[in-house]
This record gives C-alpha cells, sequence and structure tokens, in this order.
C-alpha cells in the first residue's frame, strides 16, 4: 500500500455527497495518507470545514475561486478570515485567475486573488493556485508581491514550458493531473517529463478532471448519470507520471511525498 498524497480535490463537492461515505473508506483502503480538500466560495466553506473536521488525513483550503468572484458577499474577506483563524491546519485556495470563463472581470479577479495571495504570504500558509489563459498576468503578480516563504501550488499545471524556471524560482510546485493522460494532452505530458522533480506533485481534483475511460480504475457517476473523477483515481495518475519520467513508482511515490511535506509541512496530519 502506498502513501499517496492528492495535493488538489473537491471531496467536499455535492456531487459526491450520496457516496462520499464509500469513497473516504476507499481511500484510506488505497493508502491515500493525505488530500487537500479545496473551497472555492463562501457557500462551500463550512462543508471543508466539516469535512476535514470528520477526517484527520484531510486538509482544508479555504478560498475564492475566480469564476466565484462576482458573487461575493462584501463581507467574504472577513468570513474567510473566520474560517482560517478557526483551522490553523489549513491552506488559502483555491484562489487565482482566469480568463477562459466568459464574462470575466479580470479587475475584479486581480484584486480579489491579490488579497489573497498577500494573507497567505503574511501568514505563510501554502497557497493553491488555478490559472487558465491568464499566466502573464499571474507572473505579474507572482514577481511584484510577498509571497508564502513554503511556496505555493500552480494546480494541474498547464501553462508554457518556458515559463516553469521563473514559477519555480518563485516557489511553485507543479501537479500533475490524472486528466493530462488523455491522447490529446501530449503537450503536458511531455512538460511533466522534464519538470524538476522536487517540484513534483500529484492531484485529481476530483470531482473534475477524470482520466480517460480507458484508464479510470474507479468509475463512479453523480446523480445526474454523469461521469465523475473518483478520487481514488490518484494512484492512476501517480502511475501515469511514473511511466512518462520512466522512474519507479515507489520512487516516486517517496519524492512526491518529500515534496507534498515540504509545502504542507506542518499541516500534514502524523501517521
Amino acid at each position: 500500500m502506498s502513501p499517496f498524497c492528492d495535493a488538489h480535490n473537491h471531496l467536499h463537492d455535492e456531487r459526491l455527497a450520496p457516496q462520499r461515505e464509500l469513497i473516504c473508506k476507499s481511500l484510506a483502503q488505497l493508502g491515500v495518507t493525505c488530500c487537500v480538500v479545496n473551497g472555492t466560495r463562501e457557500s462551500d466553506w463550512p462543508a471543508v470545514a466539516a469535512l476535514v473536521n470528520a477526517h484527520p488525513s484531510m486538509i482544508a483550503s479555504f478560498g475564492l475561486h475566480p469564476w466565484h468572484v462576482p458573487d461575493c458577499s462584501a463581507n467574504w474577506q472577513k468570513t474567510l478570515l473566520g474560517f482560517l483563524d478557526s483551522h490553523p491546519g489549513a491552506g488559502v485556495g483555491e484562489i487565482g485567475l482566469d480568463r477562459w470563463i466568459e464574462p470575466h472581470d479580470f479587475t475584479a479577479q486581480r484584486k480579489a486573488f491579490e488579497w489573497q495571495l498577500n494573507l497567505a504570504a503574511e501568514r505563510n500558509l501554502p497557497a493553491s493556485i488555478h490559472c487558465l489563459k491568464a499566466w502573464g498576468g499571474l507572473w505579474d503578480i507572482l514577481r511584484t508581491h510577498p509571497l508564502p516563504k513554503r511556496g505555493f501550488l500552480l494546480h494541474a499545471y498547464g501553462g508554457p514550458e518556458e515559463m516553469v524556471e521563473g514559477f519555480a524560482g518563485k516557489g511553485a510546485y507543479f501537479s500533475f493531473s490524472p486528466y493530462f493522460l488523455h491522447s490529446r494532452k501530449e503537450k503536458q505530458r511531455a512538460l511533466f517529463a522534464r519538470l524538476p522533480i522536487e517540484r513534483l506533485l500529484v492531484e485529481t481534483d476530483a470531482p473534475d478532471m477524470a482520466p480517460p475511460d480507458e484508464r479510470n480504475a474507479h468509475p463512479i457517476c453523480g446523480a445526474d448519470g454523469k461521469l465523475l473523477n473518483h478520487p481514488a483515481n490518484i494512484e492512476v495518475a501517480y502511475a501515469g507520471l511514473a511511466e512518462i519520467r520512466g522512474m519507479p513508482l515507489k520512487a516516486l511515490v517517496t519524492q512526491v511525498k518529500q515534496n507534498f511535506t515540504r509545502l504542507f509541512g506542518a499541516f500534514s496530519p502524523p501517521h
């Protein structure tokens, strides 16, 4: 049983609610020693808190996702501070920038992201960052703002390879998703084959970003019958990344655990 670590998921998502108890049991049986559960808006932060309070192998992360910036309340910052204060083992995320979803108010996104990133830096909390079609804007912020000394995660990294060195120099970790095993994601696989090994993490982003059907070891459907990404597909992501890098799975697991501990360190529960 390998000590898998899931650097980014949304296990609190309502789509997983009917089967969540069984999912949690399967993760324990699989050997998932720790996972980071990311909230994305005020309305789901309580669900994240309840889940991690019930499961010591889970780390909470609370953040306002760029998709939800238009719907936030006037008190969202105070509310976020309250969740972080009551969960000292938590990170800040999922936060970030997104020019993919239309319409978007990039100025508002940037303001929310900068405030949360500054908060993570001030408290030296791990930040989990989402970025789509906004890599230049992200770099502008990272190079001009305080950053957490412990580093930050660029989750399911799909940015340019030429930006990796700069991001890593600022403290970035890059997580591999089982979604990158789809045939059309050849560019991402090639990039992860060359990323610095000390900067690699692995994630599921469950219940989204499922692996291709032929590699989906844990198929699961929501109430609407649509296929979801089971968090147990973390083993699929690890196996795929080991293949891509041409290294034994055991060696990859050991390295990723070290990387995970370096980023989430004091927040990682004992095992």
